[in-house]
């Protein structure tokens, strides 16, 4: 039988340093709706930290929906949904046509690997979904004030345009604007391993 799940080996270093976070940031209730959620091992990890509350992971790639399913299933983890087709760019999301109850919106490791019009798609979900006071949480490197702030996120930064001259890793001043623009306040930034920050936006 064929094993559908993937694996991701910065999921085993960064994922209790990103849950410490999630932790302190979150609201006290609601759902947690995860955007680009890959290879759905960080799921695995943070779900029943928030039991009974639901985690809800998405992609828009089918390989890493089926590799979500699979850890699911093995899993047996109770709080985890199936995941959901959604693709940060388009205008409705299949997770608007149901009752969730999201208060809070994940995404790790994605702005940088993706187009920048994945990123204002983010924040225009994030205004459309969360409530006033929901969390949006974003995990991965940038730079700040349009430098890199090391050498390894440089190179890094060299390999992703080579790969596609549309990815990159962005400046945190223009993911901010572009949240704010949406009613996403920034709350804060927390330096975290391996020269990534968590970023976290309140919805007004």
């Amino acid at each position: 039988m064929t094993d559908l799940k993937q694996y991701a080996p910065a999921t085993q270093r960064n994922r209790e340093p990103i849950l410490e976070v999630l932790l302190r940031v979150l609201p006290p209730s609601g759902n947690i709706l995860e955007i680009a959620s890959g290879t759905g091992e960080h799921c695995l990890f943070f779900a029943p930290a928030f039991s009974p509350r639901k985690w809800i992971p998405s992609d828009a790639n089918p390989t890493a929906r089926n590799s979500i399913e699979a850890w699911r299933k093995e899993s047996l983890i109770d709080n985890i949904n199936s995941p959901l087709n959604i693709d940060a760019t388009s205008l409705s999301w299949a997770v608007e046509e149901q009752e969730l109850d999201i208060t809070t919106m994940v995404n790790i490791n994605m702005i940088h690997i993706s187009p920048w019009q994945a990123c204002l798609g983010l924040m225009e979900g994030a205004k459309r979904i969360l409530p006033s006071g929901g969390i949006l949480y974003l995990y991965g490197p940038y730079k700040q004030g349009g430098k890199h702030t090391a050498i390894s996120n440089e190179s890094f930064d060299q390999s992703l345009r080579l790969q596609n001259t549309e990815w990159g890793v962005r400046n945190l001043e223009d993911v901010i604007k572009v949240a704010e623009e949406n009613g996403l306040i920034f709350k804060e930034k927390v330096e975290m391993p391996a020269n990534n920050l968590s970023v976290i936006f309140e919805k007004e």
